[in-house]
């Protein structure tokens, strides 16, 4: 049964190419039914890619090739938490390397400018940790880091020896 709520995430004529790198980037993902436009239209052709039908982290998503009008911001992000730096490593590294672009406390831009948090389940254990000098610690060591250091966050966490 389809989803009665979906992500649609605009795309400048490379949707495919995005929801592919997604399904095999991050797991739960795939990509669906890929539909062409039955006629031409401003920033297309008739039987190009018009929407393609995918699924990120079990989220469905359509990527619709919109064209160039309209831009992903930092106000949309997918948050994806992560159970250790060996996950965290390879999902950062995986956008990173395939032309995205690093930003701050967790955040990064895959190559078509679409904000993920790359976020380790320690630190948000830390950051609401019921002591709250614990938790700034660990608030305080994260706005040092691009990628999360699960060591660096446990280590603030505990605080001085």
């Amino acid at each position: 049964m389809a989803s009665k709520n979906t992500v649609c995430l605009w795309y400048d004529g490379d949707a495919l190419d995005a929801a592919t790198f997604y399904a095999k980037t991050f797991p739960d993902s795939a990509v669906g039914a890929i539909n062409r436009a039955p006629g031409d239209y401003p920033d297309g052709k008739q039987g190009d890619v018009l929407v393609v039908e995918f699924t990120v982290a079990g989220i469905p998503c359509i990527g619709l090739n919109g064209g160039p009008l309209f831009k992903h911001s930092e106000a949309f992000s997918f948050q994806i938490a992560t159970d250790d730096q060996t996950e965290t490593d390879r999902l950062w590294n995986a956008i990173v390397s395939n032309g995205g672009q690093e930003s701050e406390c967790g955040w990064c831009k895959d190559r078509w400018g679409l904000s993920w948090q790359i976020t380790p389940r320690v630190l948000m254990e830390a950051i609401s940790d019921p002591d709250p000098k614990a938790a700034k610690r660990a608030f305080d060591a994260m706005m040092d880091m691009k990628k999360i250091d699960i060591a660096k966050i446990e280590k603030a966490r505990r605080g001085p020896a």
